[in-house]
């Protein structure tokens, strides 16, 4: 096995060689966009702008915006895209540095302390460097996206980071900063392709400065009528294009409601779909009423909808959606 300080060493130099490394995409803005389109993603051209500069760049990618808006879904088709892993890492409050980016193999390392102690062979240095190297390394997303093994740059994914506590923003300001991580028994390990890192956040709370400054940033809003109805077609090729028109207008028409809750994009594909399952065609007031949970997820919203008359709108929907 090889010793903590030629572990170090290794990861080390090979890190200083990651300057001449080739980006992960060297086609147009154009051809991003088309790519993704080509992984049933449609981005708009600021976007499509951001996603790219951050690749050019080298730059993490800090994605704000209501939940169901797509954010978590463009790491993904990004990463199909072009043709790599998505590495997710999902937040949430107490995440510590054993679930995000290693930890030892405690139980292997006990079993490995025994056959040492069997052969007689266990002395201080020696179980130092059998037990705390690489074989006992239990790699966590953070340290699984800048593995010096890797021969690919992945898309890290650090999914919902307002979720984590200030203690772990700090913690990922140095793999943000140089795309590596200390870890005290092995050395520092440095990535040899640096991965792109997308980072979202639904702004539960505010993420702090010193992270926001190592990101660049796109605010991700609800689409337009036209790019939702675009992105339900295909998502959702077998619908029906009526049944896709209505649905995207009636979205559309709630998001200008007072709701507790309201429906992302992620809502519109839902409905669509149990929709085209039930067979609907086109959407009417029975329709709505047997699918509404489906598309609004509290008590509070269901009945005020239902108070305020589903026929209502309808109609709206339908004025609305006249120009598609």
């Amino acid at each position: 096995m090889t010793d903590g300080t030629s572990v170090s060493a290794s990861v080390l130099t090979a890190g200083a060689a990651s300057t001449g490394v080739n980006n992960m995409f060297t086609g147009s803005i154009s051809e991003l966009q088309r790519r993704l389109k080509a992984q049933q993603y449609v981005a708009d051209r600021g976007l499509a702008v951001s996603l790219f500069l951050a690749l050019r760049l080298r730059r993490p990618l800090f994605l704000e915006g209501e939940a169901g808006v797509g954010k978590t879904s463009l790491a993904s088709a990004t990463a199909a895209a072009l043709g790599t892993d998505l590495i997710r890492l999902q937040c949430y409050d107490g995440l510590d540095i054993s679930h995000a980016v290693y930890e030892w193999d405690y139980a292997r390392q006990l079993l490995e302390l025994r056959i040492l102690e069997a052969a007689h062979a266990l002395d201080r240095d020696t179980a130092r460097r059998e037990l705390y190297s690489e074989p006992f390394l239990i790699k966590r997303p953070l340290l699984q996206a800048i593995d010096p093994a890797r021969t690919q740059p992945a898309v890290l994914l650090i999914d919902e980071i307002d979720r984590a506590d200030e203690e772990f923003e700090g913690y990922l300001l140095e793999l943000l900063a140089e795309f590596q991580i200390t870890i005290p028994e092995l050395g520092t390990v440095r990535a040899v392709e640096p991965p792109l890192v997308v980072l979202t956040s639904n702004r539960t709370r505010e993420v702090h400065d010193a992270l926001k400054r190592r990101c660049l940033y796109q605010w991700i809003d609800y689409p337009t009528l036209d790019t939702e109805l675009a992105i339900v077609t295909a998502r959702v090729p077998h619908a029906s294009v009526r049944l896709a028109e209505q649905v995207a207008a009636v979205v559309h028409e709630l998001r200008g409601m007072e709701l507790y809750k309201v429906p992302g994009v992620s809502e519109t594909l839902d409905w669509v779909a149990a929709l085209a399952a039930l067979e609907t065609e086109t959407l009417d007031v029975d329709a709505v009423e047997q699918t509404l949970g489906v598309v609004l997820k509290t008590k509070e919203d269901l009945d005020m909808l239902r108070g305020q008359g589903i026929g209502g709108l309808l109609e709206r929907a339908r004025m609305r959606g006249s120009g598609l």
